[in-house]
């Protein structure tokens, strides 16, 4: 099975992320895209991080009526602070059937370089870019592995821009699966 590992806070997941996710799994040649929860990204501010285990959740509402995308905890049982290329090697070790792709945008592949064995993941998997709204070029990488930009729809939705609107009592709905809208409200999440 190939399977597209779609990593991020998702803090908190929105319509962007799974337009994106659903063009990978529905227009390429991946048979599942596997939303990967990641605990916490050293470059972003954990204080605005929602609890893990509730973002897993949001994913687990947002996905449930996409049988070709899947949420993954994975990361939650690793050591942190926690690599991609760590990730990775355990995946290949609990599914060896399985084989992983990336998916990640323009801006991410940008900043490759700077991960750790960037190197050994360009030569062992394929990466699927999406496009994002930027005027920079592309980097190029002497590599074996396929990067493949894919013609997906262009989603300039913030999850950043969406905790603001919530704080700031802004109506959001439309940019959230319904599920997720119901239980951020629900549960007064963001809002502080």
């Amino acid at each position: 099975m190939k399977v597209g590992l779609y990593f991020g806070t998702f803090n908190p997941i929105h319509i962007g992320h799974l337009a994106i996710a659903n063009h990978m799994v529905e227009f390429t040649e991946l048979d599942q895209v596997w939303l990967v929860v990641t605990p916490h990204n050293p470059l972003k501010d954990k204080s605005t991080l929602l609890d893990d285990y509730k973002r897993l959740e949001l994913v687990h509402l947002a996905t449930e009526d996409y049988p070709k995308l899947k949420p993954s905890d994975i990361e939650f049982k690793l050591p942190q602070p926690n690599y991609t290329v760590n990730t990775l090697v355990h995946l290949e070790e609990k599914f060896d059937r399985h084989q992983f792709s990336l998916i990640m945008g323009e801006d991410n592949l940008k900043s490759l370089a700077k991960w750790k064995n960037y190197e050994m993941i360009l030569e062992h998997y394929p990466i699927y870019v999406y496009p994002r709204i930027s005027e920079a070029e592309m980097p190029t990488f002497k590599t074996k592995a396929g990067i493949h930009k894919i013609d997906a729809p262009v989603m300039e939705i913030s999850s950043t821009f969406i905790r603001k609107a919530i704080k700031d009592g802004k109506s959001i709905r439309p940019l959230l699966p319904e599920k997720v809208w119901r239980f951020i409200d629900d549960n007064n999440l963001y809002r502080k």
